[in-house]
Parts: C-alpha cells; structure tokens; sequence
C-alpha cells in the first residue's frame, strides 16, 4: 500500500504545459531565427546573371511592308520598350495578374506559404506570386517547382525592387512570359495571335492576350475551341478587373465584343525558298557596311526592315518559274545545271526591291544574286560607251567619238593603239563580218571587234574608272584595264550590275543601293549608313548610252524585253563558253538584272548551258531578257506608263549618222586598208542600217542591211493604245537585191496610220531607187508591208532581221 500523499490532479495537468515564459521565449526564438535566416538569405542570395532562355531572341526579317521574311532564331521573342505596348494593355495585364503591382510589395508571403505548402503535400501547384516574382522566375531562375526555388524567389524579388522601378520589372515580365503559339513576349504574341505589332492591338486583344498568361494553350480558342467558354470568362473577368480599378470606363466596356484570334500560322522561322537568300543578303549588308558585327548579329534581337517589296518580289519568282523552272526537265542532262540570279533596284532611291538568288536557300546556298564569280559578258559594253561620251573620247585619227562613230566590224580585227597593233584581236560571235558600223549598230548586234576598238581609243583605265564610278566594285575580279575589258571577262554580281546600270537609267546620278531601311533592337534604332549620292557620269554620257541601249530592245539582240509593255534599255551578254547568259536593262523607274548560269550540282563547276531549255545555246536575249520581260511588266503593272527624259550629248542624235564607207575611206582606226567597196555599197548599207535604224527607232524593228538580201524594215508603236504609229525603218540595202519592203506599224496605236518606208538597193552600177511603202493599216487591223524597193530584175531574198548573233 502506497502511503505516499496523491497531487492533486489539476498540478500534473499543468506540469505538461508551457508556461508564459516558454511560450514567449519560444516565440522569440523563432522570431530570431526567422530574423537571422532572413538575413543570411538577404545576403546570401544574389541576383544572378539572366538565363539563357530569358535573353534569347530571334532576329526578325521584314518586307517593306512589314510581313515578316523569316527569323533566324530558334526562339520566337522580340523585346520591347514598356513605352510601346498601349496603356490600356498594360492595364489588361495588370488585371488579369497583379492588381496591386504599383502599390504593394514585391512579395506575397500569404500566397508564397499557400503556394509553398501545397507543394510540399502534394496538393499540386498553385500561383501565389506577384509579377514581380514571375519575372524573376522567368528572367533569373527556372520554372521548376520547388522550395529551394521559391526561397530563391523570394529573396531577389525584394532585391529587384529595390535596384529597379516597377515600370522596368512590368517591362521584363512582358517580355519573358509565354503566352502559347511558341511566342514568348507581348510583341511575339501579338504577332502570333493577331498578325500584327503590339502598338497596334486593341484594348479587347490586349484583355484576350492578357488571359492566356493564366492557361496558354488551354486558353487558345483556335487549338482548343471546347474551352472557347472558360476563355471568355477569363477575358470578362480581366475587363471587369479593369473597370473596377477605375481602368476601363464602364460604357467602353459594354461596347467590347470578344476578339477571336486569328488562324495559326506557319511559323517564318525557315529559311527555305527565297526567305535564306534574302536574310542572307541583308546579313551582308549589314556586316559589310558596318552597321552591326556579325558575332553581335548573331546574338539576336535585331528587327529588321528590309527595302524588299512583298508584290516585286513574288512577281520576279513567278517569272523566274514561268521561264526557266517549269521549262527544266529532268530528262535534260544540261537542266540540272541551271541556275538563276536577279537584282532589281529602284535607281532614285537606290532600294532593292526584288532578289532571286536560286531555286531553294536549303538546296543551293550560293546565292546568284550576289555571287562574283560569273564573266558579265558584253552587258559590260554600255559602260565602255558612257565612258567616251563621258570623257569626249577620240578616235585613233583623232574623230571624237559619239553613238554615229564608224568602226571596222570584222571578226578577228586588230585592236590599233597609238604605236601601232596591240596584238589583241577579238573574235565576233560565230566568226560573223560586219564591215563598216557605227557604234549604235554595233551595240545592237553586240560587236566584239568594234567594243575592243572603242576601249581602246577611250582608254582601258579610263573604262574601269567609269565603271567603278556608275557601281561595279573596284575589287571585282578580272576587272582589269585592258582592250578586253569591254567583252565583259569582269565577274560582277546581279547586284553590282543592276546598281550600274540603275545609275544609267538615274541620269548618271549614282544612289548607292540599300536593302535596309530600319534596324531597332529592345525598341530602340540602330544608325543605318549615310548614303551619298554622287554624280557618276555626266547626264548627257547617261542618257546617250540609255538612248543607244533603247535600240537593242526595240530592235536588236533584247528585243524579247518588249514584253514589259514600257519604253526600255538594256543590254545581252554572254560569258566565255556559254556558261552564263545575261540580260540587263531598266526602264525610268526600274532597273533589273536577270542571270542563267550553268554550275554542276555537285562539285559547283561552272558548265556551259549548251542544250539547256530544250535550246542549241542560251543567250542574254532568250531567257534572261524574258524574265526580265514579264518580271518588269508585273512589277510596274499599277505604275503609269513613263518614257524617258533623255539629254544627249552633241553629235549623237541618231540623224547624224554618217556614210560607214566614207568613213572608213577615211581612215577608220586600227584599219590598215580600206575594205574595198562595190559601187553603191555604201549607200544600200547606210540607208538599210543607219537610217533605217534611225528612222525605225520610235516605231520599233529596223531593216537589217546583209552582204547579199535585203531585209524589211519594220515600224511599231512601242506603246499600242497610247500612242500614235511611227513610219517603218527602211530596208537594208545589199550588193545583189533591192532592199525590202517598208512596214507600216501594227495595230493598237492611236492616229492616223503612218506609211512605211520603202528600201534602197545597190547594184554594181549603182543604187536602185527605194519607193514609198504603202499607207499603214488603220487602228485594229493588222500589219501591212510597204511596197518594195526598186532594185535589179532580180527576185528579193529577205534576210530574216532576227537573225542574230546567238552570243551577245
């Protein structure tokens, strides 16, 4: 028996329990702990270097008119200022996220430890962060959900806040947070969503974008039409959040209808088709000029507005396709060797608003707008001619030099210097004599033997001065001052030509070409290049080149370039073995440059394209001059029709010309003998071809003289509908035949009808008398040829005026 006294029971109970002292000892215990853990934290944690992901960008490539090329990046972001995304949006975010974002802390404990707990019982994830936090998930941390995390969170929110204002954390958040569509950032996203930049997204858009930052994909009403419901509640709520913070008037609210996206687009992120070659060219440009360094380049970000017109652009595929791709058949050993490189430029402003650089950037990396490794061919012969216009040029016997100039046309003619012989003397496509003609002729039927000459007498480093002055490189390979740099062994690019040769068509006024015209990254401009324009050429050496050009497409080797409906010049060229077939010309207002190039496939050797297209050969005025054709007529299509405004030089009208025979007579340069001549010659020559060609000129195709038939003169109004007819050229004359009939022009022009011209002939006695070509046909009705020529008793044989040399 135990005789111990019992404790009452009241004292045992209370022996167990904490007395006041405990509790508040306890409670400061923790209070110093939580204290101390929060300063070691304060200074333990940092804020760190942003993650990679956070700061990753795309560059962004645009049309002139603002649709997007391509981005070159693998993440779909493009930071912004806070400055450009409308008040209103940044209003919707706010609502829909942190309301409180101005006006309270940087952290929310209670919703931390909610969030925390959760996560720690595995009752799932939950929000508790304030756009403070979020940002420095997205922007610092990761998006793993752990408390190690949220502590981290914690710590560099309240730091953040501290460092930087509300206006820069609201500007981080909006541009590191996703919003599904693979767009992370409110520009990506309201590209992505609603095709266009965020200045520009309405109060209604901006309250949808602002929702989907609760649920991404879920929200998105395109991918996942059955939640369409739960996301407009999410957009109300995001509105009425705004009313009520006194952010959105009440009747401006009533009126907002819910803003369906739009479809989901294909994202421009590939480089495929012509979207490569064009980033690749504005790449290069932007490097080469100077403007941002490559590695810079390439750590993205950059916006860039490029002068490439969307309309010109797909206008020059179309035409590459209709003329050359879908001509390719895979039976042709010769097709797979095709390749095509154009340029086109506006010359008064010096843009670039078209580039084809081959069939697809993902197939073929070398891009033929741009390549230096092609012979220019005889498109390099306009320069030699501005050149000694230019200069005021003389010839060997000291004539000055105009367009009416006569030179020895023969294949294989001596190249004559001061001291005699150069020991240089040039073949003429096919071997083919041409005798004595004038400059103008001679840059119709693209003469080797004349050009050589006339670099001569001008001058070859006064040539390559003047060609480097209008925009070829001063580096361009085989640019070399010699005779033979007027056959054109130079290796310039597409675009070096079309910015020569925009500078012809500018009046000899050179306005360096761009293809940019804005670069911004994070909102803000990068300084582009000043451009200086500068006087290449004096207007009249311009514009008395350009008058000579004209004849090549009215009625010489380009003639295939009058399918753009427009008063144009230009100029064919051929390389060295048919390897590459050229055709450059502009109208006022348009300057292009079409090239067909032949490169094996796999080892990239430049072939010749004999037998490609189905063709014997390809030159400048088949192919190339036909897509420049339908490209220049597409792309000018909403343009009034323009004809030039020409001021040449004294001498050159093309009335001046004078007698070929007499001038060789004379003493023609570089001529050791005069060509021995039959009575009449002379005269059957100069009227078939130089007034013919003269005659001719407005009204199109002029008589072609031969050694032997005469050929048709042929009058055309360059313009059907809009102008009145012309007369017909006059037949060629010839040693044998009277010249041929004089045509009258064809229908569609305006005005009475015109008559044709009749040919004159030669015999060994003397010129047969040309007779006036019957009256044109009235508007509507077709071509009707002018009487013959009075010549011999001897049946006419027309030469086909067509006929020309297949190298140009």
């Amino acid at each position: 028996m135990n005789d111990e006294p019992q404790q009452p029971t009241g004292r045992r109970r209370r022996r167990f329990l904490p007395s006041r002292r405990m509790v508040l000892g306890a409670f400061l215990v923790c209070a110093l702990l939580a204290i101390g853990g929060f300063a070691l934290g304060y200074k333990l944690v940092g804020i760190p270097a942003a993650n990679a992901a956070a700061t990753a960008q795309s560059n962004v490539y645009l049309y002139a008119d603002g649709t997007e090329i391509a981005r070159d990046g693998a993440v779909n972001r493009e930071n912004i200022q806070l400055a450009q995304v409308p008040r209103t949006v940044q209003r919707a975010v706010l609502a829909a996220e942190d309301r409180g974002f101005y006006s309270e802390p940087a952290v929310d404990p209670q919703g931390m430890v909610r969030a925390a707990w959760n996560t720690a019982t595995g009752k799932g994830t939950q929000g508790g962060s304030t756009i403070t936090q979020q940002y420095v998930k997205n922007y610092y941390l990761g998006q793993e959900q752990t408390i190690a995390r949220k502590a981290k969170e914690f710590f560099i929110a309240i730091k953040l806040n501290r460092e930087q204002s509300k206006e820069e954390i609201l500007q981080g958040y909006l541009n590191t947070s996703f919003f599904g569509r693979n767009a992370y950032g409110i520009q990506a996203a309201a590209q992505a969503y609603y095709g266009k930049d965020i200045e520009d997204i309405t109060t209604a858009e901006g309250a949808y974008l602002a929702s989907l930052l609760n649920a991404p994909s879920e929200f998105d009403v395109v991918v996942h039409p059955e939640n369409k419901p739960a996301a407009v509640a999410r957009w109300n709520y995001v509105l009425d959040g705004m009313v009520k913070e006194k952010w959105l008037d009440a009747g401006t609210r009533a009126t907002l209808k819910f803003p369906a996206p739009g479809p989901i687009r294909p994202a421009a992120t590939g480089l495929s088709g012509q979207r490569g070659y064009l980033v690749q060219a504005v790449e290069e440009y932007l490097t080469g000029h100077h403007v941002i360094g490559a590695d810079t380049l390439a750590t993205g970000g950059y916006r860039i507005t490029t002068t490439i017109d969307h309309k010109k652009q797909n206008a020059l595929v179309k035409a590459v396709g209709n003329q050359v791709t879908s001509q390719l058949a895979s039976g042709r050993a010769a097709d797979r060797n095709v390749r095509v490189g154009a340029t086109s430029i506006d010359p008064a402003t010096g843009r670039v608003v078209a580039m084809y650089g081959g069939i697809d950037y993902t197939k073929q990396y070398v891009n033929n707008a741009t390549r230096r490794d092609y012979q220019v061919g005889s498109t390099f012969k306009p320069f030699v001619l501005a050149s000694a216009v230019q200069n005021g040029s003389e010839t060997q016997d000291g004539r000055t030099i105009t367009p009416n100039t006569v030179y020895d046309g023969d294949t294989g003619h001596m190249v004559e210097g001061p001291a005699g012989p150069t020991g240089y003397a040039p073949d003429n496509e096919d071997d083919r004599d041409y005798g004595p003609i004038t400059i103008r002729t001679a840059t119709d039927k693209s003469v080797n033997a004349v050009y050589a000459q006339l670099a001569q007498d001008v001058g070859p480093e006064t040539v390559r001065r003047t060609a480097v002055a209008l925009g070829i490189p001063a580096n361009t390979p085989d640019l070399t001052a010699s005779p033979s740099i007027a056959l054109g062994p130079a290796t310039a690019s597409a675009l070096d030509m079309a910015q020569a040769y925009a500078t012809l068509a500018h009046h000899g006024e050179r306005v360096p070409y761009t293809l940019v015209t804005k670069v911004t990254k994070n909102g803000t401009d990068v300084a582009l290049p000043h451009r200086a324009t500068t006087q290449a050429i004096s207007r009249e050496a311009a514009d008395t080149t350009t008058a000579v050009l004209r004849g090549v497409v009215d009625g010489g080797t380009g003639t295939a370039a009058l399918s753009a409906g427009r008063p144009a010049a230009g100029k064919t060229g051929t390389a060295e073995e048919d390897r590459a077939a050229w055709f450059a010309g502009y109208t006022p207002n348009l300057a292009t440059v079409v090239a067909v190039m032949g490169a094996d496939p796999k080892t990239a050797q430049q072939k010749p394209l004999y037998g490609a297209l189905g063709q014997a050969r390809i030159n400048g005025g088949g192919a190339p001059a036909a897509i420049w054709g339908e490209y220049t007529g597409a792309a000018l299509r909403a343009t009034p029709v323009q004809d030039f405004d020409l001021q040449v030089a004294a001498g050159a009208e093309e009335s001046a010309s004078p007698d070929p025979q007499q001038s060789l007579e004379s003493g023609m340069p570089g001529s050791a003998s005069p060509r021995p001549s039959t009575p009449g010659r002379a005269q059957g020559q100069s009227q078939g071809q130089s007034q013919g060609q003269s005659q001719g000129r407005t009204g199109g195709a002029d008589g072609a003289g031969g050694a032997t038939t005469g050929g048709a003169g042929r009058g055309q109004s360059p313009h059907p509908g809009h102008h009145p007819p012309s007369p017909g050229g006059t037949g060629g004359g010839t040693t044998t035949t009277g010249g041929g009939a004089g045509q009258g022009p064809p229908a569609g022009g305006q005005g009475p009808p015109a008559a044709g011209q009749g040919g004159r002939g030669d015999t060994a006695g003397g010129d047969g008398a040309g007779a006036a070509g019957d009256q044109g046909p009235p508007r509507g009705a077709p071509d009707a040829a002018g009487a013959p020529g009075q010549g011999p008793p001897v049946a006419p044989q027309h030469q086909d005026p067509g006929a020309l040399s297949a190298r140009t």
